[in-house]
């Protein structure tokens, strides 16, 4: 019995980290990058913890156009499509590829189809969830609810700004909101790519 469940452990570990390749995607899978954007991408990683304890700042859906697979991504001014290989340029770090659960399966085209209708929503940049506009994880979980007949499928969590141990707001924080002349969201539900990345709902197949 010890044997059998040190090989399954095993196994587990080689099919997690096995290195993918971009014929390897499906569309409806999630692709978790570490952007290393400076100070805003610290803080967001210092309060969140990836997978495998990976640190994220974005993620994106795969989905098809054409013959090509490409991400749609809220990113920048909002809503778009990318390439794989643009977004691939973004990061030197390894990037992690979630799939949903094979039990999940059914709900993978009618997210897909969602995120890509939102094509063109303006980026949400104030990090407030459904207040019409999207931030990356936002609209993974939008996507994703609505694909499971308006039932959460993810998990919303209360956002923190704060520095860990801490009652202090991250400088980087208290300076972004305030050139937006708004409140830090604190403890507002939200969610993040960490926090999807550990999700029981996916399974991470391999880095790119």
């Amino acid at each position: 019995m010890t044997r059998l469940i040190l090989l399954c452990l095993l196994f587990s570990f080689s099919s997690t980290a096995q290195t993918l390749h971009k014929s390897d995607l499906k569309p409806g899978d999630l692709i978790f990058q570490n952007l290393d954007c400076g100070p805003m991408c610290d803080a967001i990683e210092a309060v969140t913890e990836g997978v495998q304890g990976q640190d994220f700042s974005h993620v994106a859906m795969v989905c098809k156009q054409g013959d090509s697979l490409v991400v749609i991504e809220a990113i920048g001014k909002g809503v778009h499509y990318t390439s794989i290989a643009d977004f691939s340029k973004r990061s030197t770090n390894k990037m992690y590829v979630g799939r949903v659960k094979a039990r999940y399966k059914e709900l993978i085209a009618s997210a897909g189809l969602f995120a890509e209708k939102q094509n063109g929503i303006p980026y949400d940049d104030e990090f407030i969830y459904d207040n019409g506009k999207y931030y990356c994880s936002e609209l993974i979980y939008d996507a994703y609810k609505f694909a499971n007949h308006n039932r959460p499928f993810f998990t919303l969590y209360p956002m923190t700004y704060k520095q860990p141990s801490s009652k202090e707001f991250f400088p980087v924080w208290i300076d972004y909101f305030k050139k937006l002349n708004k409140q830090i969201p604190e403890g507002k539900p939200g969610c993040n790519p960490g926090g999807l990345s550990r999700s029981d709902k996916i399974d991470i197949i391999g880095t790119l």
